[in-house]
């Protein structure tokens, strides 16, 4: 049985943002969603590009891959799980869940 993958909630990483810890954003959305809104800093590589961007993620860093709702960073997650991303994790709710909760100046869509 594969163990649950390791997910993050947005009070949870607001406060590591606040916090200043070290914290790669992985948005794995489309460049047009991500026009639409995205986390300050966040890195793009929509989901689809992921196994040809790897190489380009550090491996010694926590990872919060997100996306619209927390369906695509989920399969994100497990993808980087299994190449050695032991630290990636998935924001539960995406970044919907974060502008309800966290952030209500961002667009929603």
């Amino acid at each position: 049985m594969q163990s649950a993958l390791p997910e993050i909630s947005p009070q949870e990483l607001k406060q590591k943002l606040e916090d200043n810890e070290s914290v790669l954003l992985l948005d794995v959305r489309e460049p047009s969603e991500y026009d639409i809104v995205h986390l300050e800093g966040a890195q793009l590589i929509p989901l689809n590009t992921l196994p040809q961007n790897i190489d380009s993620l550090p491996s010694d860093q926590e990872i919060v891959v997100y996306c619209h709702h927390g369906q695509r960073s989920l399969y994100a997650t497990a993808y980087l799980q299994q190449n050695g991303f032991t630290d990636a994790k998935n924001l539960i709710g995406g970044i919907d869940q974060w502008a309800a909760e966290i952030d209500p100046t961002l667009q929603r869509y």
